[in-house]
């Protein structure tokens, strides 16, 4: 039996591992973390990724996890709703598309194989060397000790360390904006509504969704590439409050919560962008080996088709799955990473007269005759790259 190791017990990690186990290896996944991470902010699973969920058995279960948010308002710094519009309009959704928390998706991918699949979490099992020995992959861990693998696959996210034991230099690419997110006091008292106040360079948005109590508070600003990063929280917290000072709406309110908040996110807007996925008998997927950004609202939905393909094609070729992969892969990828620079141009706008002339047009959209045919003709780039694949009939 071929034994596969996966680090990363995310959302392409999990699924991957359900696939390679359905087609007869025998994966084992690698956690840094201590647990599966709960809770987190939305996503969507849009077009293909759709099939993949649904051929996993698990759509119907996901969509009795949706956010169920029903609508969505541009607001003023007076908190005024300049342009109101429902929840899937709002979000880019459409053709039923399927928004979850991201802890919900993670939490029910793995209870696929939770019972079948051995799962490691904690540092110590994270891999520190790999050495292609020309029948296997020696790999040694956190701990110390080493074992060996017929493959192995990064699904450890947009800074893969996995990636850098690897592929030469650095491909991950800055798109000139950061994200923040964490939870706040529904202080607001939304019932499943999400509100975004635009500034300019700087965008925030505060949404709740059903069965939380709380809120999440999301933003989204303009940076310099070239400044790094810090690496501890605090200073990160300095960096978002630095960049929303003087700010109106209820930015104020949403930054002091911050600092008690259990799962503040912090980082850049950024992409992966590699020539190859694959070294010999090593591989990446999902963010690893193509992350989009969360601008693109495609990272998901490429990591379940990711997982999907992968799997099938290490079952019909083996190592030489790879190549097959890719091949299927790439002109899905190009596709959807074009998203992210798109869009975010579109959600965070660079000038006080380019925030004005947008809050006009979206006063008057809602009057104008014409409105659905013109939303949905905005909608219809993101409809066309997530279904830009043909999926094959993987037999099990």
């Amino acid at each position: 039996m071929t034994r596969v190791l996966i680090q990363g017990a995310g959302i392409a990690g999990t699924a991957l591992a359900h696939w390679l186990h359905r087609s007869g290896f025998h994966p084992t996944v690698v956690e840094r973390a201590d647990t599966l991470r709960a809770g987190g902010y939305k996503v969507d699973i849009r077009g293909a990724a759709l099939t993949v969920v649904e051929r996993m058995g698990v759509l119907g279960t996901l969509r009795e996890l949706r956010t169920d948010v029903r609508g969505g308002s541009v607001v003023d710094a007076r908190g005024r709703r300049v342009a109101s519009m429902d929840a899937d309009t709002f979000g880019g959704r459409t053709h039923g598309d399927a928004e979850v928390l991201r802890g919900d998706l993670t939490r029910v991918l793995h209870e696929l194989t939770a019972d079948r699949v051995e799962h490691r979490f904690g540092g110590r099992e994270t891999v520190t060397a790999l050495h292609d020995t020309g029948h296997g992959v020696e790999v040694t861990f956190a701990s110390g000790t080493t074992e060996t693998f017929d493959l192995v696959i990064g699904a450890d996210g947009l800074r893969s360390p996995l990636r850098g034991l690897v592929f030469d230099g650095d491909p991950v690419r800055h798109l000139g904006h950061h994200v923040a997110i964490f939870s706040v006091p529904n202080h607001l008292g939304l019932d499943r509504e999400e509100l975004t106040y635009v500034g300019p360079g700087r965008t925030a948005l505060v949404y709740s969704t059903a069965g939380q109590a709380d809120a999440k508070a999301m933003f989204l600003w303009a940076s310099d590439p070239r400044d790094r990063d810090p690496r501890d929280r605090a200073a990160r917290q300095d960096v978002l409050a630095a960049a929303y000072a003087g700010e109106g709406w209820e930015v104020p309110t949403l930054l002091k919560a911050m600092d008690d908040a259990p799962d503040f996110y912090f980082d850049a807007l950024a992409q992966v962008h590699l020539d190859g996925w694959s070294r010999g008998r090593v591989g990446l997927v999902g963010d690893a080996a193509y992350g989009a950004s969360p601008a693109s609202g495609q990272g998901t939905s490429l990591a379940l088709v990711g997982a999907y393909i992968l799997a099938g094609e290490l079952a019909r070729h083996g190592a030489g799955g790879f190549a097959a992969y890719e091949e299927r892969m790439r002109g899905f990828v190009t596709r959807n990473q074009a998203l992210g620079p798109a869009n975010v141009k579109r959600m965070v706008l660079r000038t006080k007269g380019q925030v004005r002339m947008s809050m006009a047009m979206l006063s008057i959209l809602g009057r104008l005759p014409g409105r659905d045919r013109m939303l949905s003709a905005m909608l219809a780039p993101i409809h066309r790259a997530a279904t830009a694949i043909d999926l094959p009939d993987y037999p099990a």
